[in-house]
């Protein structure tokens, strides 16, 4: 099956989006193609853009975060048929052969496809994946909203099953932003107790609707040692420095810091710093297929949406700029009007 793809693509580095035309190829036997409705903005897309990582190809087609339905299925689809609606994440596609996806960690796959390198993204009116990694959208969800959950939303679900965070922890969100403030609802739900750290005091609030039980200014040292040896486990959802130090000490005995969020810097760790207490540093990608299905049900279960705003595919370069002027409350979503 040929057909021509519309969408907007970045034609060099830092780039303004332009219009753009392409074929995708056939469809392979194993893929779906989606006519997609709304696809979340994330940072990672600003950084492929802007080409951060040093992994970008122009033109550049971004945008991961995708809900739509499924117009054509290849032979050996299994599991989603035509019809039925389906969001796809960073991942498009991984091996089915390795170690890792016989494990079930798909997104471990050394071979797996990144839906926005080396091929385009979901910034258009039709996408493709390979059909486990479209996975089924449930009812309960709104479609208008779920986008960012095949992003943003699995990447902090994933280390709360693979590390077993247990409800009885006390746990801290650094960054209550398009990853943190999914992070919040997420652990509040699981009946942890929520520390979120912000350096942005206008977040106070709003991050004690979404389920937190303490706000904590990551800025100020001294309410970073009231809190010193208490958290069982802290997720950093941030791209910048922190006071990695104080981060640290702010963890119990056997504590954990997960980084989520792409710190471009080192970060400097004392050896002593994670020896007296036995305490770890971590990091993790998004989650492989059962975990997206898990997490969606999760959400489903409990009401957990997406804080999101909304604008046209046609105006992605002003989405864009809301984003990078730190305006996105808390998630931008764009809905195709592309046809």
């Amino acid at each position: 099956m040929k057909s021509s793809f519309q969408g907007f693509a970045a034609p060099e580095k830092g780039k303004k989006l332009e219009s753009f035309s392409f074929d995708p190829g056939e469809l392979r036997d194993e893929q779906v193609e989606v006519a997609v409705e709304y696809c979340g903005v994330c940072h990672s897309d600003l950084s492929m853009i802007d080409n951060d990582w040093g992994q970008s190809v122009y033109p550049l087609v971004p945008g991961h975060e995708i809900v739509g339905r499924i117009v054509a299925a290849g032979d050996h689809v299994k599991g989603v048929k035509v019809g039925q609606r389906v969001g796809i994440g960073w991942y498009s596609e991984s091996c089915m052969s390795c170690t890792q996806c016989l494990s079930g960690n798909h997104n471990l796959c050394p071979n797996a496809e990144q839906t926005i390198v080396n091929r385009h993204g979901g910034f258009a009116n039709r996408v493709r994946a390979h059909w486990a990694w479209a996975t089924p959208l449930p009812d309960q969800l709104d479609e208008t909203s779920a986008g960012p959950l095949f992003c943003g939303g699995i990447t902090v679900f994933n280390p709360i099953v693979q590390f077993g965070v247990r409800p009885t922890d006390r746990v801290g969100v650094i960054g209550i932003g398009g990853l943190g403030h999914m992070a919040v609802q997420f652990l509040s739900k699981w009946g942890c107790e929520v520390f979120a750290f912000t350096s942005s005091d206008s977040k106070r609030d709003e991050a004690m609707k979404m389920g937190a039980h303490h706000v904590v200014s990551s800025r100020d040292a001294g309410q970073l040692k009231k809190i010193a040896g208490s958290l069982d486990f802290i997720i950093s959802t941030v791209n910048v420095s922190m006071p990695w130090d104080a981060i640290l000490s702010s963890l119990a005995p056997r504590g954990r810091l997960h980084l989520v969020g792409a710190v471009l810097e080192p970060i400097p760790v004392a050896a002593f710093s994670l020896i007296g207490g036995q305490k770890s540093i971590s990091g993790s990608p998004v989650g492989g297929p059962a975990t997206v299905a898990k997490m969606l049900d999760f959400a489903a279960r409990h009401g957990i949406p997406p804080i999101t705003e909304e604008f046209p595919l046609s105006q992605v370069n002003e989405a864009l700029d809301h984003l990078r002027a730190g305006k996105a409350r808390y998630r931008v979503v764009l809905k195709n009007d592309l046809g």
